[in-house]
């Protein structure tokens, strides 16, 4: 005979008051209201007879009660969410969210994707637009796609694409009482960041070019807005190639010279280790690896 086990409902939310000792932040959680977890939270004292919480100076506290009983209902939520994931996970279908840095995620993935549910309709992407890196204990991505150095520490990681850098800007240039003819011309024109002036003073350096001012135009947060203000005109960009490509391919950029420079930065498919073999990770992978590949040959 089975023994009577609380309701789920109120384990829920006692695990959500403990861990945040408020009952506030608990419904904000389980999307519900404070009444609804104060009523819980009292059901579930009904149910084992004693107080799980009390308030001292308007501080929610765990009784001795609600300490020792907190720890195992949490590690019994994990594993009930660990067996869930892992047998949806055995198959290559429903959701995967992906982080993924912002212009990546514009300039290239985003219109790429509609192929990829050609080819996995049961697989839903959803994306997350973001520069930070990922904490994949607490929050719920599933891979992410990182510009970075490739240093990933525990982390399963495969090189997608690498950069390369170059100065584009807008055909227009190239004419005028000024017209870009040779990288010294550059500093009769305005040079356009994306926050750092470092890939200018290299691809300078390995140009062989000085007296170029650094520190003079407009800064931009993102190479993605960098871009657009080359295209309108508004100075040179160093330009990413990989971000750049349909841009330069429609001709509304162009390379004024052919000198080109590889970045120390790379597009990074990086998940945990115990995630890279569920298959709708390898496939996403998969797919990202077989779309640089077919490309290739016309990327630059």
């Amino acid at each position: 005979m089975l023994r009577k086990l609380p309701p789920l409902k109120s384990l829920r939310a006692f695990e959500a008051a403990a861990r945040h000792l408020s009952f506030t932040r608990a419904a904000d959680e389980l999307f519900v209201t404070q009444a609804a977890v104060s009523h819980q939270i009292k059901s579930l004292e009904d149910f084992l007879g004693v107080q799980l919480f009390v308030r001292r100076n308007r501080q929610l506290l765990l009784t001795d009660e609600g300490q020792s009983f907190w720890p195992k209902i949490r590690d019994i939520f994990e594993i009930l969410i660990n067996a869930t994931e892992e047998i949806k996970a055995q198959r290559a279908s429903g959701e995967i969210t992906v982080s993924v840095v912002p212009s990546f995620a514009t300039v290239w993935l985003v219109p790429r994707l509609s192929k990829f549910k050609q080819l996995y309709p049961e697989i839903e992407v959803r994306l997350k637009a973001s520069d930070e890196k990922v904490n994949f204990v607490r929050e719920d991505i599933d891979v992410a796609i990182y510009y970075d150095t490739g240093d990933y520490p525990g982390m399963h990681s495969v090189t997608l694409l690498t950069e390369k850098l170059a100065p584009l800007c807008s055909p227009s240039l190239l004419e005028g009482d000024k017209p870009l003819k040779s990288p010294q011309d550059l500093k009769h024109h305005t040079l356009l960041h994306d926050g750092t002036t470092e890939d200018w003073r290299r691809w300078l350096r390995h140009a062989g070019v000085k007296g170029v001012p650094l520190n003079q135009g407009p800064v931009f947060s993102h190479s993605v807005m960098v871009q657009q203000a080359a295209i309108y005109g508004q100075g040179i960009a160093m330009g990413h190639l990989v971000l750049s490509q349909a841009d330069v391919l429609a001709g509304r950029l162009i390379r004024p010279f052919d000198l080109m420079m590889e970045s120390d930065y790379s597009y990074d498919i990086v998940c945990p280790k115990e995630s890279a073999d569920r298959p709708k990770i390898k496939a996403f992978t998969h797919w990202l690896l077989e779309t640089v590949r077919i490309e290739s040959e016309g990327l630059m």
